[in-house]
């Protein structure tokens, strides 16, 4: 029987070391890959943002995703519905980019109704409205074929 190796990071958690494409793809070891975000990093929602919008802006929309993960995950409790419908919008261009169109869909769709129903319509300057439109306008025509991720990122503010 084969024992197959698993790539653990520095806490001993399962965590693969393999490069990574801009749009999150593993690629093989040793390729040149793009630099991955740092997981757990505790940001104020205007650097989330802005880090977010840079990454979407270079068609890295999986990398913007963990950081709206991090959002998420380390934010206030009150914000958690918010960054997690941002973090869905984000993995959604991410599918669609990478020419999966029904997941794309379903999670553009899924984070767009996550952000509609959020209390505060222009939390921390985010364009909810906007988003939700975006969301909705790209999950309708990503059976045409794989979308370009820079071209297709929104704007948050």
């Amino acid at each position: 029987m084969r024992e197959e190796r698993r790539d653990r990071d520095s806490e001993g958690r399962a965590r693969s070391a393999r490069p990574r494409d801009g749009l999150g793809r593993p690629l093989p070891y040793g390729a040149p890959g793009v630099e991955r975000q740092p997981e757990g990093v505790v940001r104020g929602a205007g650097e989330t943002l802005r880090e977010a919008q840079r990454l979407l802006d270079a068609g890295m929309p999986f990398h913007a995703h963990e950081v709206f993960e991090d959002a998420w995950k380390s934010g206030p409790e009150a914000e958690q519905a918010l960054w997690r419908g941002m973090a869905q919008l984000a993995v959604g261009l991410t599918h669609a980019a990478r020419g999966n169109a029904t997941g794309g869909a379903r999670l553009l769709l899924r984070g767009a109704a996550v952000i509609d129903a959020y209390p505060e319509r222009t939390p921390h300057g985010i364009d909810m409205a906007g988003l939700t439109v975006w969301a909705r306008e790209l999950a309708a025509r990503v059976g045409d074929g794989p979308v370009d991720a820079a071209r297709e990122a929104p704007r948050l503010t």
